[in-house]
């Protein structure tokens, strides 16, 4: 798949929810999650299992889902980014909005890397 395959198929899997059928289908196996430094989740995952039980450890904690807002992608050489707008309610701390900006690299027809900052 080219970059421009991978990243219309992330955004089309993210605006469904199904994340880990994205990272399952898309992402190496030796591909790495970072978080950013104040991030109460997991900061960093190796590895496509990792970044699979990180991804469910988030959705464990979503109580509901009230919209999914994500852009097109932006490419540029091996890579591409895109803005996501959650609207939702997270167990124990309430309804929030979340916005963030996610930078993957793309190597050899695969995410190799994904970085979120918010």
């Amino acid at each position: 798949m080219t970059i421009e395959q991978i990243a219309n198929r992330l955004v089309e899997l993210c605006k469904e929810g199904k994340y880990d059928v994205a990272q399952k289908e898309l992402y190496a196996q030796n591909a790495t999650s970072t978080e950013p430094e104040h991030s109460p989740a997991l900061k960093y995952a190796e590895g496509l299992d990792a970044i699979i039980k990180k991804g469910h450890e988030f959705q464990s904690a979503v109580e509901a889902v009230h919209s999914n807002e994500v852009s097109k992608p932006i490419i540029a050489g091996d890579f591409f980014s895109v803005s996501n707008v959650l609207d939702l309610t997270m167990k124990g701390m309430g309804r929030m909005t979340m916005s963030e900006i996610a930078v993957y690299k793309v190597a050899d027809g695969k995410v190799v890397s994904e970085e979120f900052f918010y």
